[in-house]
C-alpha cells in the first residue's frame, strides 16, 4: 500500500498558512460599530491570542479557535500538533482549558476516511493530555485537508495575561526553541539530517501548560505564544501594544541545532520572507541569519513572556521546576520607546 504524505495535498503548512499581518489588518477593517459590551474584556480590537468574557465572580471565559493544513505527513501526528496549537491560545492568556470542538476539512475524493479518523484521534489524544474532552465539532468536504479546534477555557481574572501589558525594564523569556519552519521545509526537500527526524514534530506536540502556571505569578506582566508570524512578529505585537521597544540579544535566543546548515541549503519557508516584508521598517540590527530564524513561522511555538526583574529568580525557579531549565536565560528586555520597535544586538 502506497504511503500517503499529507503535506503533498496542501499548499500551506501549519501556522505558516496564516495570512500576512498587513493583509490581515486590511481584512479586519470595518465601518460597523459593535455594540458596547462591558463584559468583553479582550476582543478583536486587540491582537491578543483569545477572546475573554467576564462571567462574574472574578472569572473570565476564554474562547479561541485555530486550524491549518498539514505540517507533517503522518495523520495522527498532524492531529496532535493542530490540537496542541489551538489549546496553546488558552494557556497564552494564563487560562485553563475546559473543552474543545473539532474543525475538520477533508478531501473525501482524494484521501481516505481512515486517515481522517487518525487525525481526529490525534486531536483527541492531545485533548486528553490537556485534561479536556473533545466534545464535538464540524466537518466539511474540502479541496485540502484542514484540522483544528475551537477551545473554551476559564481563568481567574486576577491572573489574566494579555500581550500588550509589558512594562519598561521587563525581562523577555521564550520557552521553546526557534526553527521548526526551517526543519519542516528541510524534510519536504529531503534534506533533513537523520538526527533531526522527529525533532520539530515533538516540539510542536508539546503543550504550553506552563502558561497557566506562570500566570499566577504577579511578576509575569504579559504573555503570548509564538506562531506563524515568527518571533519578530509576535514580539512586535507585544512591544507596540505596550508602547515600548524590545531589545533582543540574538545570542540568547534558543535555536534548534544546525539551522545554519539548513539555511545554507535554502531550506527556508516562503512565509519567512512574507513576514519580513511587514517588519522591515520596525526592526534594527537584523542580519541574514537572524532574519531567517526570527521570521521563521512557528507552529505551536513557545510562550513569549515578560517578567518584572524583581521576580527574575522566582520565575526562573518555576521554569526549572516545570522542566524548562534550558530557557532560564532572558533573551532581551523591554525599554522605553525609541525609533524602532525591535532592536537586535
Amino acid at each position: 500500500m502506497e504511503e500517503i504524505k499529507l503535506t503533498q495535498y496542501s499548499h500551506g503548512a501549519g501556522c505558516g498558512c496564516k495570512i500576512a499581518p498587513h493583509v490581515l489588518e486590511e481584512i479586519l477593517k470595518s465601518t460597523i460599530v459593535a455594540p458596547q459590551n462591558d463584559k468583553l474584556i479582550v476582543g478583536n480590537n486587540t491582537k491578543d491570542d483569545a477572546a475573554v468574557y467576564d462571567i462574574g465572580n472574578g472569572q473570565g471565559l476564554i474562547s479561541t479557535t485555530d486550524f491549518f493544513m498539514p505540517i507533517v505527513d503522518d495523520a495522527f501526528d498532524f492531529g496532535k500538533i493542530a490540537a496542541a496549537n489551538a489549546i496553546s491560545d488558552v494557556y497564552a492568556m494564563g487560562g485553563k482549558p475546559l473543552m474543545a470542538v473539532a474543525i475538520l476539512g477533508w478531501p473525501i475524493n482524494k484521501l481516505s476516511v481512515e486517515l481522517a479518523q487518525k487525525v481526529i484521534e490525534g486531536g483527541r489524544t492531545i485533548c486528553a493530555e490537556a485534561g479536556i474532552p473533545l466534545a464535538g465539532g464540524h466537518s466539511i468536504d474540502s479541496p485540502e485537508p484542514i484540522f483544528g479546534l475551537a477551545v473554551t477555557g476559564i481563568i481567574d481574572l486576577k491572573n489574566l495575561k494579555r500581550n500588550d501589558t509589558a512594562k519598561d525594564g521587563n525581562l523577555i523569556y521564550l520557552t521553546k526553541k526557534i526553527g521548526v519552519g526551517i526543519l519542516t521545509t528541510a524534510e519536504k526537500k529531503g534534506l533533513l539530517k537523520e538526527e533531526h527526524i522527529g525533532v520539530a514534530a515533538k516540539q510542536m506536540m508539546q503543550l504550553n501548560k506552563f502558561g497557566e502556571i506562570a500566570a499566577q505569578l504577579k511578576g509575569v506582566t504579559a504573555m503570548t505564544d509564538v506562531t506563524g508570524f515568527g518571533l519578530l512578529g509576535h514580539l512586535i505585537e507585544m512591544a507596540e501594544g505596550a508602547n515600548l521597544t524590545a531589545e533582543i540579544d540574538y545570542s540568547k535566543v534558543p535555536l534548534i541545532n544546525d539551522l545554519n546548515f539548513y539555511i545554507s541549503q535554502m531550506c527556508v519557508p516562503d512565509n519567512s520572507f512574507r513576514n519580513w516584508s511587514g517588519y522591515d521598517p520596525k526592526v534594527s540590527g537584523i542580519t541574514g541569519d537572524s532574519l531567517l530564524t526570527l521570521c521563521d513561522p512557528q507552529t505551536n511555538g513557545g510562550l513569549l513572556i515578560t517578567v518584572n526583574p524583581n521576580s527574575k529568580n522566582e520565575f526562573e525557579q518555576l521554569l526549572i521546576k516545570e522542566g524548562l531549565k534550558d530557557f532560564i536565560s532572558p533573551i532581551g528586555v523591554m525599554k522605553s520607546k525609541s525609533e524602532k520597535v525591535i532592536e537586535i544586538k
